[in-house]
């Protein structure tokens, strides 16, 4: 009899974790069947404690998962790139012809050429990253923090709001625990981590002419300190129209990546507490990550579960008790919405550690690295006329989901605060890549001199057909598939950062 009941909590508790989730009753009954697993004479049945070890594994690693999303996402940049274009310190994929939806990304700008490259200073040691003037580019370490730079004034940056102020220059980085004395002649970047992700841009004028653009980053170099006579040449794959996979790991593969990085870093990769929740599901420096097949599903169905519920967390307008919203009677988001010129990351540091309290605050970490990457402070400039402003719309005026079987009008309001030039761009609900819509590019901006209305406005439409002689001002979207929508404005005016200027919501056609 005890027996037949065990196996029937036992059953109900794993039937709880096969319910839909489209109830309270539902959550609640899974809940009930985990804390209601029978224990014999005070202790656990032995088929209890092998369900609780199993749902204990499982919530570790969704749990370390969430926890690791930035490195996830730059593993998933440099596996992705490398499987594809190659590896190594002289590879640097350059989208020449620029990023479109071929590219699983998230949300690349299909408005400028990119360059993502992966150094490793573990294997290599000190590089020389040498830069042309008027270059922009952001060094970050595995986490996506932007480097320090020695001095203290910069972070990450490269280019005009770099410690070369745009005239180009040689950047040292160096590897985690670097004793020696930094040679002159550089600007010396001192990595927390071995891997380090470099991301370049640069800047075209016509969207007809991209050779300028192209010619700038390539003649970019990289190279071991005191080794640039016998360093590999640099290669510039072109990158553009090839399909690859550079979003962030979505399966337990995620796993044996992060066993790979806690190799490659030890102790430089992360905290105490973070190397011991990573080896409380068997990922430690030095000893084997061989799960067997039963342990294998859990990890995969616990990355797969993750994975989703951050873009749960990433859709929100509201996190850890925060909003998001730029303005007050605008749908339009950004996670420093709050920043001021002299507290360029509102709340953050750039490790996004409250500054007040000095926490990591996880769900804000977990909500930008699910659909963004990179962050630094000329990023984030509060300066008019200097780096980007970005608003995000996940939803149109109403509240509602943005649908890609319905029409849509955003308005822009005359006299577009951008110095440089402003862009919007379509982006999946899926993953944050770009909208594969059937365009060229999810993406219209100024450059592609959309018309004007007779009040100096700018309307733009997005849905599955063009409006009658609107096509010059519409994006596609694609029916059954949802999307979302950032507004970019590049060298923001006063007018943007003030908050003076506001565009309208995206409102349903009706």
């Amino acid at each position: 009899m005890k027996t037949t009941r065990t196996h029937m909590l036992i059953s109900a508790a794993i039937a709880g974790l096969l319910l839909p989730a489209g109830s309270a009753s539902a959550q609640l009954t899974r809940f009930e069947a985990l804390s209601s697993l029978p224990f014999a004479e005070n202790r656990p049945t032995p088929e209890t404690a092998q369900t609780l070890r199993d749902e204990l594994l499982f919530q570790r690693a969704t749990q370390a998962y969430l926890w690791a999303l930035p490195l996830v996402n730059t593993l998933g940049m440099k596996v992705g790139s490398e499987k594809v274009f190659g590896a190594g310190y002289n590879v640097l994929p350059v989208w020449k012809k620029r990023l479109d939806a071929k590219t699983l990304v998230t949300t690349p700008n299909s408005d400028v050429i990119y360059a993502m490259g992966y150094v490793d200073l573990g294997t290599d040691g000190p590089l020389v990253f040498e830069a042309p003037p008027n270059l922009q580019g952001i060094l970050l370490d595995a986490w996506q923090r932007p480097i320090p730079v020695d001095g203290g004034r910069f972070f990450g940056d490269v280019g005009l709001p770099g410690p070369d102020a745009g005239k180009g220059g040689k950047f040292l980085l160096l590897p985690p625990g670097f004793k020696d004395a930094a040679p002159e002649g550089y600007f010396v970047y001192r990595s927390p981590t071995n891997t380090v992700f470099v991301f370049l841009r640069a800047f075209y004028q016509d969207p007809k002419n991209l050779a300028p653009a192209v010619a700038l980053i390539e003649q970019s170099k990289i190279y071991p300190l005191n080794g640039k006579e016998t360093a590999r040449p640099m290669q510039f794959p072109d990158a553009s129209g090839v399909p690859v996979d550079m979003l962030p790991i979505r399966d337990g593969n995620a796993f044996d990546e992060l066993k790979k990085r806690v190799e490659g870093e030890g102790t430089s990769l992360a905290d105490s507490d973070g190397l011991g929740m990573l080896a409380s599901i068997g990922i430690a420096k030095g000893k084997p990550f061989e799960p067997d097949a039963k342990t294998r599903a859990i990890l995969d169905h616990a990355a797969k579960t993750a994975y989703k519920m951050s873009r749960v967390v990433g859709f929100e307008d509201v996190v850890a008790g925060r909003s998001l919203r730029i303005y007050p009677d605008r749908r339009w988001i950004n996670p420093m919405a709050d920043a001021t010129p002299e507290n360029l990351g509102g709340p953050f540091d750039l490790g996004w550690r409250r500054v007040a309290g000095g926490y990591l605050d996880l769900d804000a970490r977990i909500w930008f690295f699910t659909n963004y990457y990179s962050v630094s402070p000329g990023m984030l400039s509060q300066t008019p006329g200097r780096g980007a402003k970005y608003m995000i719309a996940f939803v149109d005026g109403s509240g509602a989901n943005l649908s890609g079987g319905s029409s849509y009008r955003l308005r822009l309001p005359r006299d577009i605060p951008a110095a440089n030039f402003w862009s919007v761009t379509l982006y999946e609900a899926e993953n944050g890549s770009g909208l594969a819509n059937g365009q060229p590019f999810p993406s219209l901006g100024s450059r592609d001199m959309p018309a004007q209305s007779a009040d100096g406005s700018t309307d733009l439409y997005f849905g599955p057909t063009a409006p009658a002689g609107k096509a010059g001002n519409w994006l596609a979207t694609v029916h059954g598939r949802g999307y979302f929508v950032v507004l970019r404005l590049y060298g923001p005016t006063a007018a943007a950062i003030d908050k003076s200027w506001k565009p309208g919501d995206i409102e349903k056609a009706q």
